[in-house]
């Protein structure tokens, strides 16, 4: 009887030291995995999802900007009747013969 419970100990000693074995090997595996995973991912110049809601947030904050400045420049618009785009827009147009000559 003395013998199968040294046996039984001794079998559980070796089992209790390839579970930690294997609890190394996959910490190990996890690391080397994640590294690797970063790694392919830093080649692919891809956006953090801060840096995208950072700049998600700007757009929309740009746009409802827009919006305003379009609203209030159709509302003085109204009150002068229109001439002020309909005279130029401040804008000038060069023809193509000007824009080939300037460069």
């Amino acid at each position: 009887m003395a013998s199968n419970n040294r046996l039984f100990e001794d079998f559980a000693r070796v089992a209790q030291g390839a579970a930690g074995a294997l609890v190394g090997l996959r910490d190990e595996l996890e690391t080397r995995i994640k590294d690797q995973v970063d790694r392919v991912l830093s080649r692919m110049n891809l956006v953090r999802r801060e840096e995208f809601e950072a700049v998600q947030a700007m757009a929309a904050k740009a746009r409802r900007e827009q919006e305003a400045l379009t609203a209030r420049l159709d509302a003085l618009e109204g009150r002068t009747g229109g001439a002020a785009r309909k005279a130029g827009s401040g804008r000038t147009r060069r023809s193509a013969g000007a824009r080939g000559k300037s460069r």
